[in-house]
């Protein structure tokens, strides 16, 4: 590398290394490769054009995929890796682990920091690869929550429990399992679905997200069919949706009357929307069966998952062994983050990042370019604005030129086409810095993304 750009040695073999990784965009994928990081920022080098080769610095909108929470390079994760490599051991799930117990007593013991949701005793926890492998067994648990394990028969009472409810634009995963969850047609096409039929058949009913009235006709017409509802408190991929005050609480009540299971989707929402866990409101924390935590929780080090359920809900005998169940060197990096995070107040922190994004995006983007954005929504380190159907329709002109002016973004895919009369939701572009992002971080990424904006209306013929 030499000044602000990589060798041609270096450019061939990142060109190498993206022609041999499988593309899931099909040809779509951004012309760029990371060559560092620290914090929020990066050096990202491009590898098409007539400038390939050019190194290009950013600010870090997305966190990567809103999993880096501490961003890059943090010193306290370089600790714990050490820490853990060195002296925190291998333990599988069949024997106990000093670091393991350490996590588990800071975060569910008696004073712990997340037992305000989850009282401690009265949950127990397990972990997996991924957040769509944490969602995987929390369905499980559901399913298994229908039968006593010993006689393999319904257990009393549950049988007729024949219905799952999930929402319309919600994303949980792309594993097998998870598909069914989701009404979209295509990425539903041609897999497995769930077995409709027998005795444990079930079948999934997607509501509109956020609609109190949709809600309450659903429940009261099959409140004694529903084995167990999935949502996600803020849904991500729809386009940073967020529910109306009191709909969670009212969905948790729903569900204690009528017996069924809720199980909240924090996968993205941990740590983001100003509390550890978005399932709570002003009266205080919402009442869930199992509430499934990633991303954030891997600290940026490790795809990583957090299972966490009322004792009550388990799984037959062996039938939930992982790899990766709370080994001791991810719970060293969850618990250096995690104190960090304490230490420095960064959950909270979150929430006033997420005052002033609300009111920047508002001023600097959606007042500026009515062209481009119809709506910002959000809460905490989790914002996203709604591109109109002309961006849409060139989104990835769009974030080349944001990219150039300096700032790196996802976009979602959007909720598109809704029931009960709600609007389409078009593609959205997802603002989800790390936590350590400074009110000037702000200030500074907003404004690039301005310049992005009128550089792209500019090129436009």
């Amino acid at each position: 590398m030499t000044g602000d750009r990589i060798t041609a040695a270096e450019l061939e073999l990142l060109r190498r290394g993206q022609d041999l990784h499988l593309d899931h965009y099909q040809g779509g994928r951004l012309p760029y490769a990371v060559l560092s990081g620290a914090g929020n920022r990066a050096r990202l080098a491009l590898l098409d054009g007539p400038d390939a080769g050019r190194v290009h610095p950013v600010l870090d909108a997305s966190g990567s995929y809103a999993s880096a929470c501490l961003g890059a390079g943090h010193e306290a994760i370089r600790a714990a890796l050490d820490h853990g490599v060195r002296q925190a051991g291998q333990a599988t799930d069949e024997i106990g682990s000093l670091e393991r117990a350490r996590l588990l007593q800071e975060t569910l013991g008696p004073d712990g920091l997340w037992t305000d949701h989850f009282p401690y005793g009265e949950y127990h926890v397990s972990a997996r690869n991924s957040g769509s492998e944490g969602m995987e067994l929390a369905l499980r648990l559901l399913l298994e929550s229908r039968f006593d394990r010993h006689t393999l028969r319904p257990a009393q009472g549950r049988a007729q429990r024949d219905l799952i409810v999930g929402f319309q634009g919600a994303w949980h995963g792309w594993t097998s399992g998870l598909v069914p969850m989701l009404n979209r047609r295509h990425y539903r096409t041609g897999l497995p679905q769930l077995d409709t039929t027998g005795p444990y058949g079930v079948s999934v009913v997607h509501l509109p997200f956020g609609e109190p009235e949709a809600l309450a006709e659903f429940f009261d017409a099959n409140g004694h069919r529903i084995l167990g509802v999935v949502v996600e408190p803020v849904q991500g991929d729809a386009g940073i949706l967020v529910p109306p005050p009191g709909y969670l609480r009212d969905l948790s009540e729903r569900c204690q009357r009528h017996g069924a299971l809720l199980i909240a989707d924090e996968v993205l929402t941990f740590a983001k929307t100003g509390r550890f866990f978005a399932m709570a409101d002003e009266l205080g924390p919402v009442p869930t069966d199992v509430t499934v935590i990633g991303k954030s929780i891997g600290m940026g080090a490790f795809s990583l998952s957090m299972v966490i359920a009322r004792r009550s809900l388990t799984v037959r005998s062996s039938g939930a062994v992982a790899t990766s169940d709370l080994r001791p060197l991810a719970c060293a990096v969850v618990r250096g983050g995690l104190e960090v995070m304490a230490a420095e107040k960064l959950v909270t922190h979150a929430e006033s990042l997420g005052q002033q994004l609300t009111a920047l995006l508002r001023r600097e983007l959606l007042d500026q370019f009515p062209a481009l954005y119809q709506d910002v929504r959000g809460t905490g380190v989790m914002h996203g604005v709604e591109l109109t159907e002309r961006a849409a329709a060139r989104l990835r002109e769009l974030r080349a030129h944001v990219i150039q002016a300096g700032v790196y973004v996802e976009f979602m895919a959007g909720a598109g086409r809704r029931t009960n009369g709600l609007r389409y939701v078009f593609p959205t572009m997802r603002i989800a810095p790390p936590l350590i992002t400074t009110a000037l971080d702000v200030d500074e990424m907003i404004g690039r993304i301005a310049d992005g904006s009128r550089a792209f209306l500019k090129s436009q013929p």
